[in-house]
């Protein structure tokens, strides 16, 4: 085993990848064969271990500690921070989660046990319990003196923390502000009792909102008492942005959010997650065929309408997926509410109108050019043709404008997110109503001429 370990060594050339972050470390280790990867890991410092596995996925994260003993996975475990620990702990079994906790000191044990055992989704799960804090009656130098004893174990050395008698928050202080004072000026005269704090039982969702509105690369946590518990770092924060952002962008592409990455998702559960939204999207869609069949009748005596269904239809699915993702998206970011689906409702029916008056003038002008060069001949109603698509492009993508615009408010009203309202049903929908605007629009205009 140790020949082994020496040959693999010199292969892997480990002197060279200790050198690197730990996140290129994680990279070239995940690249690695099963076995390969065990031993490559097992090479690594212990501080260095603890560090790569977080930025490991969830599936390689659970085989090595699988295998590893229990010594190694303890000296892990220990020097992981407890916001990273408590991120990895989420994803295992409960029997391993249980397994690995009992490794840990007593102290570590507490922590753990105290993080996990906040709601799933709440913002205590991400915080840490190493920070700077201070008493207000302390000296500078005092509360400097503090920062050098325990600052080494700190996640950050951002802010100083002020707590009353109770533990209870009081106020922040910058370390830059802390180190320009004078040593012998109290705390107290530093204090300007103006902080903002995030609540244990806080979503997720709500801390990010809370992180972009101030501002801010770390925040305190606090119980509903007021007691400081932890803090949440900007890091923590911004993988959980992404994994929001990944969610919304899969149901926006019409199916289930997935819990996995799309690499770690097994073939069959990514099928199922597919195919239960597309058989939906199948049935909305076979209300297009049933539309169709209710204007045989028109299609069969006037069949040059038919060449135009496609470009119709789309024009208003497209339409109305873009108003959607604007929506959506506005949604998100907080700069609409439910109580503007007036304001947005006012400003979708005119760009609506604009943009189907554009899309219309050019499909009318494209059939009036096309019988004049001779490329195609419509008959002796041509105009009445061209001003049948130039009415109904302008109707359909207006009402495809208004549903990707409105779909996101019922959706939001409902309790729903609003992402859910997808492109593709967007489009759908569209495409079922777009038929029927199409062929009213030209059993008006041809009456008694084609139809």
């Amino acid at each position: 085993m140790a020949k082994a370990l020496d040959t693999f060594r010199s292969d892997l050339n480990l002197e060279d990848l200790r050198s690197k972050h730990p996140n290129d470390i994680a990279e070239v280790i995940s690249k690695l064969s099963a076995k390969e990867r065990i031993l490559a890991f097992l090479l690594l410092p212990g501080e260095l271990k603890a560090e790569v596995l977080t930025y490991f996925t969830h599936k390689i994260q659970e085989d090595i500690l699988k295998e590893l003993g229990s010594r190694d996975t303890a000296e892990m475990l220990e020097n992981m921070a407890p916001d990273d620990r408590t991120e990895v702990f989420e994803n295992f079994p409960d029997l391993l989660i249980k397994e690995s906790i009992n490794l840990l000191s007593d102290e570590e044990k507490s922590i753990a046990l105290n993080l996990l055992g906040y709601p799933e989704k709440s913002i205590a799960r991400l915080m840490t319990p190493y920070y700077i804090q201070s008493k207000k009656s302390w000296t500078v130098r005092q509360a400097i003196a503090n920062i050098k004893r325990y600052g080494k174990k700190a996640e950050t050395l951002n802010h100083v923390y002020i707590v009353d008698k109770e533990n209870k928050l009081i106020d922040d202080i910058r370390i830059g502000k802390l180190l320009m004072a004078e040593e012998e000026q109290t705390i107290e005269s530093l204090m300007d009792y103006q902080f903002v704090s995030l609540i244990t039982t806080m979503s997720r969702e709500e801390a990010i909102e809370q992180f972009d509105k101030y501002d801010r690369a770390v925040m305190p946590v606090v119980s509903e008492n007021g007691v400081l518990v932890g803090i949440v770092t900007f890091d923590d924060i911004f993988d959980e942005i992404e994994r929001r952002d990944t969610e919304d962008i899969q149901k926006f592409g019409g199916l289930e959010a997935l819990e996995l990455s799309y690499t770690e998702t097994p073939l069959l559960t990514l099928v199922r997650k597919r195919a239960s939204v597309l058989l939906i999207l199948f049935l909305g869609e076979m209300l297009t065929a049933s539309a169709m069949g209710f204007f045989e009748v028109e299609i069969e005596k006037a069949v040059v309408l038919a060449l135009f269904i496609p470009l119709i239809i789309s024009s208003g699915g497209n339409s109305g997926s873009q108003a959607a993702t604007l929506i959506v998206r506005a949604m998100a970011i907080k700069e609409l509410g439910l109580r503007d689906w007036w304001y947005v409702m006012r400003k979708e029916v005119l760009s609506g109108l604009m943009l189907g008056l554009i899309l219309g003038t050019v499909g009318f002008l494209r059939i009036i050019v096309w019988q004049q060069a001779g490329f195609y001949d419509y008959g002796a109603y041509s105009v009445l043709i061209g001003m049948t698509v130039g009415l109904s492009l302008i109707g359909i993508v207006l009402w495809g404008t208004l549903s990707g615009s409105m779909i996101p408010f019922l959706l939001r009203l409902l309790g729903l997110d609003p992402a859910t309202s997808s492109a593709p049903f967007v489009a759908t929908l569209v495409d079922v109503t777009g038929l029927v605007i199409y062929f009213s629009i030209a059993a008006t205009l041809l009456r008694g001429t084609l139809l």
